[in-house]
């Protein structure tokens, strides 16, 4: 067992409902087809990260890949700066924090890709320029996932020590479950080819938005979860129709960013360029719509 983190409140394994029937790993299929761009925090259930460089040329694949059955986000070491008892706050920065903003968001799931809610997530890493605060708690601190597993961690871009390349430490924790202790990578990065820790399957997914950067990362946890309804739906029903009556979202239908349809006397608007398909109904893939 690892080094005593911060006890969790009371929350279920599950969320209270699952709006997610397609994998992200069938969402990220979907997104190659319509040659769109991939999901960031903020629209909706968040790819792990797109398909960029890690240094070395190659194209990356999706991290976690949530289907169901499928790996859990791989463990790393602990290393020799985790404190426990941090505080607990979502923000490790204050107005006069040096270094490169940072926001860290994404989503917590289990084996059957349903959210996690209630889930610990205990983050650690070093300043700007490289050193870790073992005093007290300068960038360190602790977050319980939301109702829906989504968590957002407000810092700054880690700065670099020597034999490292630049990482964040996490501890990331089931309700009453065992603790996942590991840490997350940045793409790009040159030290990632020869950091013996570094695991391309931790890389986050980063962009650069004004003067900081803005990072995605989905965790899977070893939780035992019942599973929804199939990925999509291997034998789709025909009675009812899968198209309610005043419905005007239809199966097998190409639909543009911004393309406005309504599904079951609900107005939506289309998140992501992609073709529709029995079991991406708008109310079942928030990513792909919106209400509205």
């Amino acid at each position: 067992m690892d080094n005593a983190t911060p006890q969790e409140p009371n929350a279920s394994d599950e969320a209270s409902a699952d709006p997610r029937r397609i994998s992200r790993k069938g969402l990220l299929k979907a997104a190659i087809v319509a040659s769109a761009a991939p999901l960031l925090a903020g629209g909706g259930v968040a790819l792990a990260r797109d398909a960029a460089s890690s240094g070395g040329g190659a194209l990356l694949a999706p991290t976690p890949q949530c289907d169901d059955g499928d790996d859990t986000t791989p463990p790393q070491m602990e290393g020799p700066y985790f404190k426990p008892n941090s505080p607990r706050r979502t923000s490790l920065v204050t107005p006069g924090t040096p270094g490169v903003p940072l926001t860290v968001s994404g989503y917590v799931f289990g084996r059957a890709c349903r959210p996690i809610s209630g889930a610990l997530l205990d983050f650690w890493q070093a300043d700007t320029n490289g050193s870790y605060d073992m005093a007290q708690y300068a960038f360190r601190g602790h977050q319980f996932t939301g109702a829906d597993g989504s968590f957002t961690l407000t810092t700054v871009v880690p700065g670099l020590y020597p034999g490292r390349t630049r990482h964040i430490h996490v501890k990331a924790q089931a309700p009453g479950g065992r603790i996942l202790t590991t840490q997350l990578y940045f793409p790009g990065e040159p030290r990632n080819n020869t950091d013996a820790l570094f695991d391309p399957e931790l890389l986050m997914n980063v962009r650069t938005v004004g003067n900081g950067r803005q990072g995605t990362f989905d965790f899977v946890l070893d939780v035992a979860q019942t599973p929804g309804p199939t990925d999509p739906p291997t034998d789709p029903p025909t009675d009812p129709p899968t198209d309610p009556p005043g419905s005007t979202w239809t199966p097998g239908t190409s639909y543009r960013a911004g393309d406005r349809v309504t599904y079951g006397g609900v107005a939506y608007r289309c998140r992501q360029a992609h073709r529709s398909m029995t079991g991406w109904e708008p109310p079942n893939v928030p990513a792909l719509w919106e209400r509205g």
